[in-house]
């Protein structure tokens, strides 16, 4: 799967400029000037070999206004409808098979997001991602306009949300009708030495593991915890050793996949209510380091 660049639109602002044609791109690294497109990003995406490509979309920052939130999702769906025709009109690089979504914005605008999943459906694309959200807004807001959106999208097709990836958010937008993910935060936090476990994330790098000879989670069989302690981990973040970087993504890349297959295994047996309520049960969002201080 790989993004248009639409989220480089929002996150580098400003080094583009943005009008109906596309976007004109000032590389951060000599400055040349790069234009895009929706037809050069669905080539791109060709070329790449993606499975799944993204159609280029403009992600719209938090707060934004009305006005400005309803050209930015008029702009989305110009470029949806020409990438999708793009997309159509080439051949295949590759020999798979290979497809496009549509991204539904609006901000955090009812109106519009509703009016957004409209259109796009009529379009008849192979699936849907919801964009425009994880990026400052509350955590009730991007709820709600989750399932403003879910309620609409069609429920045969995979509904995607871009961004979100702590893993409450996880599943609690399953819980909303979401299908795929995508984050950085499994790799991210785990380079600087946050762990996710199922009674929350830890920060193995803490003082609080200098002698903590468990493994990160006791009932996780990755390599990590197969292998090595927190204490062990921690020593290694202490020593800047490149390992205690991918122990840490593996363990977290190894965590967030069995919470997904027990999603899915719960909703295939029709248990995932009961599921979804002992893992709220168990799980601390907030640091645990925090908890154990306190109670030191």
């Amino acid at each position: 799967m790989t993004d248009s660049g639409g989220y480089q639109v929002f996150s580098l602002a400003e080094l583009n400029k943005i009008n109906e044609d596309g976007v004109k791109f000032q590389s951060h690294l000599d400055g040349s000037y790069h234009f895009f497109t929706p037809e050069s990003v669905i080539d791109l995406q060709r070329q790449l070999g993606s499975d799944i490509m993204m159609v280029l979309d403009e992600c719209t920052p938090y707060p934004c206004d009305f006005d400005y939130a309803r050209k930015s999702m008029e702009l989305t769906l110009e470029w949806a409808e020409r990438s999708k025709q793009k997309f159509q009109q080439t051949t295949p690089v590759y020999d798979f098979e290979q497809t496009v979504f549509s991204i539904v914005q609006g901000s955090t605008y009812e109106e519009l997001r509703k009016q957004c999943c409209e259109r796009l459906i009529s379009m008849d694309f192979p699936g849907y991602a919801i964009g425009g959200l994880s990026v400052g807004e509350p955590k009730t807001a991007m709820y709600e306009m989750t399932e403003v959106c879910t309620q609409l999208l069609p429920e045969n097709k995979p509904r995607y949300l871009m961004g979100a990836g702590k893993p409450e958010d996880l599943v609690r937008c399953v819980t909303l009708g979401i299908d795929m993910f995508d984050c950085v935060m499994p790799t991210r936090n785990g380079r600087n030495g946050t762990v996710f476990t199922r009674k929350g994330p830890i920060i193995v790098k803490n003082a609080l593991y200098k002698e903590d000879f468990n493994p990160i989670e006791e009932t996780c069989s990755c390599f990590a915890c197969r292998n090595f302690s927190r204490a062990y981990i921690r020593h290694l973040f202490q020593a800047e050793e490149i390992l205690a970087l991918r122990l840490a993504s593996i363990h977290n890349l190894t965590f967030y996949l069995s919470l997904m297959r027990e999603m899915r295994e719960a909703i295939i047996s029709k248990t995932f209510n009961e599921w979804s309520k002992i893992f709220f049960s168990k799980y601390n969002s907030k640091s645990s380091n925090n908890k154990l201080r306190r109670q030191q």
